[in-house]
């Protein structure tokens, strides 16, 4: 178990509407839950990246109480945050996971999580990922293609095992999104097999030998707001449904609708999850199916915090700088994404500026925030930099050689380290002094 620490601040929080937010000012300082972000800091250094258990908690449970209705199961998304602390408060909790690669699988299965646990996804899988996945016992993998059900089934026979699968639909909806790059659920998309071809492939499912069809599975994309794409897709999915039961295959056991749910990164609403459900449940429920879903984002978006330090202000062109020690390695979005994440000082600032948040990183894309109204900061300052819970340390990279930074874990008045800083040596690890020459 990591080593965990005491906060120095002098009073809990936690109850004052931290649940919820996991992070606010005490005195004018950050806090997250009851910890000091200064004194996280001060013992573990910068970049880190910060996340509040109480929040990841607090997601978890709204939404599985949401669900409640009707059986359904949470499967957690390892893509958007697989720290082993935070896949471990998820576990006790009952969530299962989703994973889209053999790493993520170990991961999943080293968290704690039976195979049963898990759901196997994405376009690409390896024959020695399917392999991995079957010989685990995962509950599903959903498949993308006719000619991945066919090796499944092969590998199946190999292994002596009946393999089950779902089949993942392209349900060709329209979905409005922030970015072109998260929608995966419109027609032409490399994801889920083609509407029109899901009744064929659900066919060549139920008459291989080693496959059993246990389910359909959709995901339509990522930050959404609005119920339609959700309803129009469940509503595809039902109805393929029937067909599929009009063809004599009568195994289908569940109901996949991916996740997708938006969180906020500055003033969007957050959605109703009562209205959600309720629009949900009623068409869901007559099939007799249980109900899947897959959210990352929604769990973990708003649980983390980049704490990043101001290493030099400067003046250049009519533009002021902040040249800070955390850059597009550590947080890719606002470069790939155009993403906005809120900045704030983690002491207080008594004015405020305009500046672009920049990075150390060797390219002109190397920023955190562009022509940011912010809180005044000088070279020294602390920063956090808000809702880099979901796909911040996951797409992390080692680019101009740099180790990647600490994952820090609060839960309540404690914290822990639980992904220690790289050294050099790790970045170097794997380089052969001596590799073995082979003719050609």
């Amino acid at each position: 178990m990591p080593q965990v620490r005491g906060s120095l601040h002098e009073r809990s929080v936690v109850g004052e509407g931290v649940l919820t937010s996991g992070f606010t000012r005490v005195n004018g300082a950050l806090v997250c839950e009851g910890v000091p972000l200064a004194r996280v800091a001060e013992d573990v250094g910068t970049p880190a990246y910060v996340y509040s258990a109480s929040v990841v908690r607090d997601r978890f449970s709204r939404l599985d109480a949401a669900l409640a209705p009707m059986p359904h199961r949470i499967h957690y998304t390892l893509k958007a945050n697989s720290n082993r602390g935070v896949l471990r408060i998820l576990r006790e909790m009952g969530a299962g996971v989703d994973v889209v690669s053999g790493g993520e699988l170990q991961r999943a299965l080293r968290a704690g999580f039976d195979g049963s646990d898990i759901l196997f996804g994405g376009v690409g899988k390896s024959e020695r990922e399917l392999r991995e996945a079957l010989e685990a016992g995962v509950l599903m993998i959903n498949v993308e293609s006719s000619a991945e059900i066919r090796l499944v089934d092969e590998i199946a026979r190999e292994l002596g095992v009946i393999a089950p699968v779902g089949i993942r639909v392209n349900p060709e909806v329209t979905v409005e999104s922030s970015h072109r790059y998260i929608k995966t659920g419109e027609k032409g998309a490399k994801f889920g097999i083609p509407f029109d071809e899901v009744r064929e492939a659900a066919r060549i499912a139920a008459d291989l030998s080693h496959t059993q069809l246990l389910g359909l599975d959709m995901h339509v994309g990522s930050q959404l707001f609005r119920l339609d794409p959700y309803v129009d897709g469940t509503e595809r999915l039902v109805e393929l449904l029937g067909q599929i039961r009009q063809d004599g295959v009568d195994t289908l056991r569940f109901l996949d609708i991916g996740g997708g749910l938006g969180v906020s990164y500055d003033d969007e609403e957050s959605p109703d999850l009562s209205r959600f459900a309720r629009a949900l449940v009623p068409r869901i429920q007559p099939t007799g199916l249980t109900l899947l879903m897959e959210p990352g984002r929604y769990i973990v978006g708003n649980c983390g915090v980049l704490l990043t330090r101001v290493l030099y202000r400067k003046h250049s062109g009519g533009r002021e700088f902040l040249v800070t020690d955390a850059g597009m390695t550590e947080l890719i979005r606002p470069s790939h994404y155009d993403a906005y994440h809120r900045i704030d000082t983690v002491q207080p600032s008594a004015g405020q500026m305009t500046a672009d948040v920049v990075g150390p990183v060797c390219e002109s894309g190397d920023f955190l925030a562009l022509d940011r109204e912010m809180d005044e900061a000088h070279a020294g300052d602390l920063l956090a930099v808000h809702d880099v819970g979901a796909y911040g340390y996951v797409m992390a990279s080692n680019y101009n050689s740099r180790p990647r930074g600490a994952e820090v874990l609060v839960d309540g008045e404690r914290f822990a380290v639980v992904t220690a800083r790289e050294q050099y040596d790790d970045l170097i690890r794997l380089e052969l002094d001596d590799p073995e020459w082979r003719d050609s």
